[in-house]
């Protein structure tokens, strides 16, 4: 197991989890989002051969609709 923060909470992940595995384990929806890792946006075709390690720090973002 690694240690991971996501959206400034400590989560643990297996050691082999790409971006779209950690989505799945946080309920997040795939669709209207962005995410970055230590700062720099991945591309959402990178989501399933992007590993995550140690202490990474992962932002995810939600598109939102207002005027």
């Amino acid at each position: 197991m690694i240690t991971v923060m996501v959206n400034e909470s400590q989560i643990e992940v297996d050691e082999k989890t790409n971006i779209h595995q950690l989505l799945k384990k946080t309920n997040t929806s795939v669709n209207g989002i962005a995410v970055a890792i230590n700062d720099s946006i991945v591309s959402n075709s990178k989501w399933e051969t992007m590993f995550l390690n140690q202490n990474d720090n992962i932002l995810i973002i939600k598109a939102t609709q207002g005027g």
